[in-house]
């Protein structure tokens, strides 16, 4: 596991913008129209306003932290009347001083949300890349650091492997201890279930070494999802 002390945060978001400007400046509007099965009542337009909107309100000081799902949709009903590109532009005015934010004060938080936010696009709009770029990579690490279980879950990785819970501290090769539950998964998986992106049927049906009940309800950041998240 990487030290995040050490990770450029304004860089993972910055390469990030780029990816994801970069592929909805190539979206028709019927793209820019279609629903975002991991952002039930957005459809693409709306996501794109939203990651705007919060390097917007960020740079601006209308957030401090974790924006409610309240000020999420007051942020899209806002720049309803933007089309977009220039919610692009609105992203892109901002983004320089709100990179300057994140890495001075280590905001974990824009860094998954931007990340997630691009695959909950591609997956909408079925166009898959990003898997394995270093957002979500070191975004794993931190969002499995940060995971409390109540029983030692050990998360298999193809890179190497973290253990969780009350046994051990979030760090790989951790003594397991002996109630070790074990999950056999992959960095983007991870990143998708932690952020919410995988239901609650989706979740029990990764690859546990026993059963999952203990964990299931801690797994999640957000959510989980209400419906199967197909991507």
């Amino acid at each position: 596991m990487d030290d995040p002390d050490e990770v450029d945060l304004a860089g993972l978001y910055r390469d990030t913008r780029a990816r994801l400007a970069g592929l909805v400046t190539e979206l028709d509007d019927a793209a820019l129209a279609t629903a975002v099965p991991a952002c039930p009542g957005w459809a693409v337009r709306d996501v794109i306003a939203h990651v705007a909107a919060v390097a917007d309100d960020a740079v601006a000081g209308r957030i401090t932290g974790i924006p409610s799902d309240e000020h999420n949709a007051g942020q899209v009903a806002r720049l309803a009347d933007l089309g977009a590109d220039d919610l692009l532009e609105l992203w892109a005015a901002s983004a320089a001083v709100f990179e300057e934010i994140i890495g001075a004060f280590r905001v974990w938080p824009a860094v998954v949300d931007v990340a997630s936010h691009e695959q909950d696009i591609r997956g909408a709009i079925g166009e898959p890349g990003g898997r394995d770029c270093d957002a979500i990579r070191h975004g794993v690490d931190h969002l499995l650091a940060i995971l409390a279980v109540p029983i030692p879950l050990r998360v298999v990785l193809e890179d190497g492997e973290c253990l969780v819970g009350p046994e051990g501290d979030a760090d790989y090769g951790a003594d397991a201890g002996a109630a070790e539950l074990t999950l056999s998964t992959t960095r983007f998986e991870t990143f998708r279930w932690r952020m919410g992106r995988r239901s609650r049927a989706q979740l029990a049906a990764l690859r546990w070494s026993g059963d999952p009940a203990p964990v299931l309800d801690h797994l999640c950041f957000f959510g989980p999802a209400s419906r199967d998240i197909i991507e």
